[in-house]
């Protein structure tokens, strides 16, 4: 559960970096409305493609996971009957 707990601190800290981001551009960058709400596009497209991107490894590392346990149950499995 560990590495579960790790994606989904992760996650979170995607998240607030990405919105700390923003906040601290806005306010240090004053531009025009039109210049502002483009990077702010920009920046959310950003952030959404790097919370996709945890979230194919967090699932490619569950499919891992799960194939190892099963593969280790049949092993336990195996041995019972022996």
């Amino acid at each position: 559960m560990d590495d579960k707990d790790s994606v989904g601190g992760l996650v979170l800290g995607l998240m607030v970096g990405a919105a700390i981001g923003v906040v601290v551009g806005l306010l240090c960058a004053p531009r025009p409305g039109k210049e502002t709400r483009q990077m702010l596009k920009e920046r959310a497209e950003e952030a959404r493609n790097g919370v996709s991107g945890v979230i194919r490894k967090a699932q490619d590392f569950a499919a891992e996971a799960k194939q190892k346990a099963q593969a280790r149950l049949d092993e336990l499995r195996g041995q019972d009957m022996a």
